[in-house]
Parts: structure tokens; sequence; C-alpha cells
């Protein structure tokens, strides 16, 4: 057994090691400058960043990349750049990519021989591997009374934010050296005539000289955007624009950089096939409250694009979900996880292949204010999207949900007793999150009150304005609580026909019977100019209702994390008597006996997992009620048989050192002591408690 234990320790000791070491290079890392942090990458990776992407990296991108630790991270995150920029990435080649170092390789062969910088450093390189080959080239290099002057002309670029026609000057101050970038605001049509002895600030006059010298260059001196009117002689502004702005972020202008923030988000989650598979999606969040009064979270995640596996005639994936429900200060109160195979037919894929994929799902969650996160995983593909957003479940008083739009209403009795995302007693609602429409469509808004009082159910008044966005009230109306069938739910069905394409916003607004405004919500929607809109096809699983032992459960893990006892105890309890043979529910049941000092109902309960199910997950907290009951021997068993199947742990060497001394057995608690200081050298305790028994034993 000590030969185990000792191999168990070296293994930890050099897992420790590496943690300890990694979390001190972050340490290290967040307190650098922007400076240090470039200066201390490892070459390829500086090069990378300062040389081979400076022009198209956007700076949160840039950002992120800094804030990396290690060379496995920088390579997920490179991998994840370029398939952003992929314009097909279902081939294995990545054009984007290979036609920016095609522009970096023609930069450094054609600019930069009257410079001491390469080629891709000089304002003709930079221009180049932004914008890449101009339409057609202008060159004006023999005049006697005009810098040698080049014109590039760019046309139908208006996709990255540019005009659709413009110019980028070139010339040669003082007529030798590198061509410089020409800007009508900074230079002027002055500084492209060396012999100019006019008004260096009359640009007129200046213009009208360049016209007698040549009229192209003229054309381009003062607007570098073909057609732009000016009023007067005078550089246009929108050039100045043009130079320092729109062209600068023209390579990253339908670049979505949000997966730069995700992966660094999720790098430590994700896989590392996962890594640079990031795709942009929607996402939608609502609480409410079922009849049982369970407060329940609703969210839909749709990602832009959906992968399947054809095996034969049929198409599979598997949808793995990862939750994260966190208080305000980090500390994580409810974690899940979901996996739900996909599998379909020719005909299936063949109705849903232009249409968006809604994964629905729906989760309990006891009162509070919270972080939420949702990580989507497509199992086949590699591919991951995510969302976050904050969730405010209250204790008491009067509070309205938020305020969601659906284009589709159901009824159905199919899942009575059960929960199903945005299902509300017997309504099914169909959401969008985009909250789009077109004119033909009904839209459907719903939401609940929680706490109202029998004067507001009596003689509360629902008043509803939708207001175009030009301001415009389009629709009011009013109803009294007490009119609405459903005790639950209010919902309105609002018809859009005859509405003209345009962003709208509906308020409702609870008014008690003075008419004093008590609650409000708002909602943003607009009607297409489309006749008709893709609708997303759903993918969702019914879960059980308030009274499972699941749902019982995880409202007491939620209590228990959030360290409120009593009421874990409540659910805890109540799950683990629904289905006393599941070991999920016994063993946290036995946690929160354990955490009540019950030791001997801990017993009673995890002694059987053990003996009959040989579920050894119960082997600690049996070794620690052992202990707490003064049965040593039984404990010290518990805890070598804990060691025996899950290897080395600190806090269980500890205790079996604590027994062995309440036996009496120096040489075996000392034994177990100094295994875990070699794991652990700085727990003063356990040091002190060694030292004293080597000087008892002398």
């Amino acid at each position: 057994m000590k030969k185990k234990w000792f191999v168990f320790l070296i293994i930890l000791i050099c897992g420790l090691f590496i943690i300890s070491s990694i979390s001190s290079a972050q340490s290290k890392a967040k307190s650098r400058s922007t400076k240090e942090l470039i200066k201390a990458l490892p070459e390829k990776y500086r090069k990378w960043l300062e040389e081979e992407v400076v022009y198209i990296i956007s700076p949160k991108e840039r950002d992120v990349f800094l804030s990396l630790e290690n060379d496995r991270q920088r390579d997920m995150f490179i991998e994840a750049f370029w398939k952003q920029r992929d314009p097909n990435p279902n081939t294995p080649e990545n054009e984007f990519k290979e036609e920016h170092y095609r522009r970096i390789k023609y930069a450094n062969q054609h600019f930069g021989k009257e410079s001491p910088e390469p080629g891709w450093r000089t304002d003709m390189g930079k221009i180049y591997i932004i914008l890449g080959e101009p339409k057609y080239t202008e060159k004006y290099e023999n005049l006697y009374d005009l810098y040698p002057t080049i014109i590039w002309f760019y046309q139908g670029m208006a996709e990255y934010g540019l005009p659709n026609a413009f110019s980028v000057v070139f010339y040669k101050p003082d007529g030798t050296g590198e061509y410089k970038l020409y800007s009508p605001i900074k230079d002027g049509p002055q500084k492209l005539m060396p012999h100019y002895s006019g008004d260096m600030t009359d640009y007129a006059q200046a213009f009208n000289k360049l016209v007698e010298i040549e009229p192209n260059v003229a054309e381009v001196s003062l607007s570098l955007i073909e057609g732009e009117p000016l009023t007067e002689l005078r550089p246009s502004i929108a050039s100045d624009v043009l130079l320092n702005q729109r062209i600068p972020n023209a390579p990253i202008y339908k670049v979505k950089d949000t997966y730069a923030e995700k992966l660094f988000r999720y790098k430590d989650i994700i896989e590392v096939e996962y890594s640079a598979n990031y795709i942009d999606s929607d996402a939608l969040v609502s609480v409410y409250r079922s009849p049982g009064g369970v407060y329940y979270v609703h969210y839909l995640i749709e990602p832009k694009k959906l992968s399947l596996e054809k095996d034969g005639r049929n198409y599979q994936t598997s949808i793995v979900i990862n939750g994260s429900v966190t208080d305000l200060n980090g500390r994580q109160v409810y974690q899940f996880d979901r996996r739900i195979p996909l599998n379909l037919n020719e005909d299936q894929v063949a109705r849903i292949k232009d249409r968006l994929m809604s994964f629905q799902d729906v989760f309990p969650l006891v009162p509070g204010k919270y972080r939420m996160s949702i990580l989507f995983k497509n199992f086949v593909s590699k591919e991951f999207t995510s969302f976050e957003t904050t969730l405010n479940i209250p204790e008491q008083g009067v509070q309205m949900s938020p305020l969601i739009l659906a284009n589709r209403l159901t009824r159905s009795t199919q899942y009575r007793g059960l929960n199903k995302a945005f299902l509300l007693n017997d309504l099914q609602f169909v959401p969008s999150p985009r909250n789009d429409f077109i004119s033909d469509d009904t839209l459907y808004a719903f939401f609940q009150i929680w706490g109202l009082t029998p004067a507001l159910r009596e003689k509360g008044v629902l008043n509803y304005e939708v207001i175009r966005e030009n301001g415009e009230k389009v629709k009011a109306f009013s109803r009294k609580i007490s009119e609405y069938p459903e005790p639950d739910v209010f919902y309105e069905e609002i018809p859009l026909q005859g509405w003209p394409p345009a962003n709208y916003f509906l308020t409702v607004t609870l008014k008690d019977e003075n008419d004093n405004e008590l609650l409000s919500q708002k909602a943003s929607f607009y009607i297409s100019y489309l006749n008709t809109i893709s609708r997303s096809w759903v993918m969702t699983q019914p879960t059980e209702g308030d009274s499972s032992a699941a749902i019982q459960h995880a409202l007491g893990l939620q209590y228990w994390n959030k360290n409120e006892i009593e009421k874990a105890r409540k659910y805890l309890e109540t799950a683990y008597r629904k289905e006393p043979t599941q070991p999920v529910y016994a063993l946290d049941f036995c946690r929160l006996l354990y955490a009540e000092k019950k030791y001997q109902d801990v017993l009673t309960i995890a002694l059987p997992f053990v003996q009959n199910q040989q579920n050894y997950d119960f082997l600690e907290i049996l070794g620690q009620s052992s202990q707490a009951l003064e049965k040593y021997e039984e404990a010290i068993n518990y805890y070598k048989q804990y060691l025996s199947h899950f290897g080395t742990n600190i806090n269980i060497l500890n205790a079996i050192g604590e027994c062995y001394y309440k036996l009496g057995d120096i040489n075996e608690a000392l034994y177990a002591w100094e295994r875990s200081l070699q794991l652990e050298p700085n727990q003063e305790k356990i040091k002190a408690q060694v030292k004293a028994l080597k000087e008892k034993r002398k």
C-alpha cells in the first residue's frame, strides 16, 4: 500500500508543479505593458503579429492574442484567425490567406527599393497588402513641374465599407526617395509641385496651377473619391476619413471578431479541435414561473450554420451543451451538461437545408441575480458558439418577466406536467431572437407578472402601445388583468397586416386602479421588406416537471451552492426520497446530512451503495462520518479504499494521519502526514504536528 501511495504522490506533485507554473505565468503577464508582451513573444509569433498580419488584425484580436498564455493557445488563435477569413471554409484551401501572403511577397519584391524599410512597411506596400491590385495605374514621373506621382484607381469594393470608386495617390516629396501616401488635407495640391511659388494656403490657386500641368493629377488632388461634389476648391474631409479610417478598417469590415473573445473566454473549456471553429449565433433568454411556483430559464440559441455528417441515407451529429450559472461574485451556483443526438433522413434535410436550427432548452433556477453562460458545441464538425447574459429572478414583490415576441402560437396538452422551452401552461410560443416579421404575420406578445396582489388581479390594467421608429403611434389599447383567461400567462395577438416595413417598439405597462404606473417592459421588432422569411426549425427536448426528483435535486444543489442549507435540505431530501436508489441523489443528500452532523444517517444511506452497487463515490463521506463518530479503524478502511480507487488526495492523507494519531499509532500517522507534505509543503498545521510527534518520539 505504501508503494502505491508513493507512485500517486509523484504523479500529483508533477501535476501541481505544472499548474503552479501556469498560474505564475498568468499573474506575471497581467502586469506587463503591451510592448513588453510583444517583446516577450517567441520570434515566430512576434513576426506573425507585427509583420504578417499587422494591417489586417483588429484591435480586439490583437488584445486577445497578447493575452494568451502559451504557444498552444497562440496556435489555436492563429488557426481560428485564418478560418474566420476563409471565403469557402468547406474546402481545404484558404483563398484569403493565400492571397494575403501573395500580396506581402509582391510588396517586398516591388516596393522599398529606395527605402531602408522592407517593402511591406512602405506606404505603397501597406495599401497594396490591404487593398490588393488596383483596377489601373497612372504614372507621372517625368514632368518638370510635378513631383513623381502615381495614382492607383480602385472600384467595386463597397462590400468592405469603401466608396464604389476611389483613388489612392503616392508621390515623392522633394523628388527623391520612396513614394509616400498623398493626403488632400495634409498635403494639398501645393505639395505636388516642386516650383510652386503661390500662396501655400490658397488651395484654389494651387489647384488651377496643377490643372495646367496635369489635369488628371489635379482631379484627385482635392478629392480621392470619384464623383464627390465639392462646393468649393478645398480638400475633401471625406478623403481624409477614407485614408485614415475606411481603408485601414477594410480588412476587418466583414470580420466578426467576436470569435476572439469567445476563444479567450472558453480556451480552458473547449477541446483543441473546437478552438478554431467559432461560429456566430443569435440567442434569446427569458424566465417564467410554473404553476407550481418554480422559476425556469427558457433559452434558445441559433448558430449561423449546422454541419451534419452523412451516413448512408441519413445525416447525424450530436449537440453538446455546457451551461453555467454564477452569482455576481463569480461563485458557481449551477452547472449542467446536455448531449442530444440528431439524426435526420434525406427528406428532412432537404426541408431544413436553407433554414437555421433553433436549439431550445429550459432549466430551473432559484431566486437571485446571476450571470449565465451557454456553450454550444457541434460534436461532428467541432464548431462551437456561445452566449452570455445576466438573470434576475425576484424573491418577492411585483415583477414582470421580459417581453417576448413570437411569430407562432399553438395549443397543446401533449406536454402537460412537463417543462419545455417557451411552453407556458398549454401555450407553445415560437419566438425568433431577431424579432423579425413580415406584414402577413401575427405578432404574439407574451409575458408573466409575478407577485400580483388581489387588488391588482381585480382592478389592474395593462396598456399596450406600438410606436414606429419615426415616432408615429401605430397602435394602442388596454385590457384589465381580470379579463385574461390564463392567470399565469399574459399574451396578446397583434395582426401586422398593412403595416409598412420598418422598426417598431412595443411597450407594455402595468397600472393600478388609480392609473399609477407600476411596471413596464419594452421590446423592439421589425417588419421586413421581404414577402417571406425563412423560419428556423426547432430542436428541443421536454424535461421533467416540478415534482420530479431531477428538478428537486437541481433546486437543492443551487441552494446548497448559495450556502442556504435549510432551503437546500427540503429539495435534496425530496429528490432522495423519490428515487432512493439513484446514487447522485443519495450522495448529495448524504453531504447535506454530514453538514448537519447527522453522521449515523449518512452511514445508513451510503453504506449499501458501496456494498451492493460497488459505487465508490461514497467512500470519502463514509470515512468522514465514521471519523466524526470516532470509529477510526472503519474510517481508515474507507479512506484507504478511496485512495486505491481514486488515487492520492491530500485531504484523505491528512484524515488518515488524524485517525492513526487518535488510535495511538504514531508511526502510521507520521507516514501519512509526511506523504501529504510531499504533495503540498505549505501546510503549517501538519508540519507542526509532524514536528511535535517526532520530538515526542525521541
